[in-house]
């Protein structure tokens, strides 16, 4: 499953709207973001951004209701037994070798 996160544009660069990018604040990260699918969008804007991509434009108080959100669910991780924590991005361990077949 994939997330689109909001983030706050803290500075644009570009004329050119299918070039204009910004650097976007998520939560003290900056990152840069192609920001040609919002050329609307200002410094001080909050932007829903997917894989570099910002979508689309919301509105603060809908960032932070998507923040509670995330807070929200890594409480929960916290709350599993023995505090068991898998990392998304950790691959799988790899099955042991089989036996070598009789002889």
């Amino acid at each position: 499953m994939c997330l689109a996160i909001p983030g706050k544009i803290a500075s644009i660069s570009g004329d050119d709207p299918l070039m204009r990018t910004g650097k976007v604040d998520f939560g003290g990260i900056l990152k840069e973001v192609c920001l040609a699918y919002v050329p609307e969008a200002v410094i001080g804007d909050y932007v829903i951004v997917h894989v570099g991509f910002a979508l689309s434009r919301v509105d603060e108080a809908e960032a932070q209701q998507v923040f509670a959100y995330l807070r929200e669910m890594q409480e929960l991780i916290e709350l599993e037994p023995d505090g068991a924590r898998v990392s998304p991005a950790a691959p799988a361990p790899s099955p042991p070798d089989p036996a070598p077949a009789p002889r």
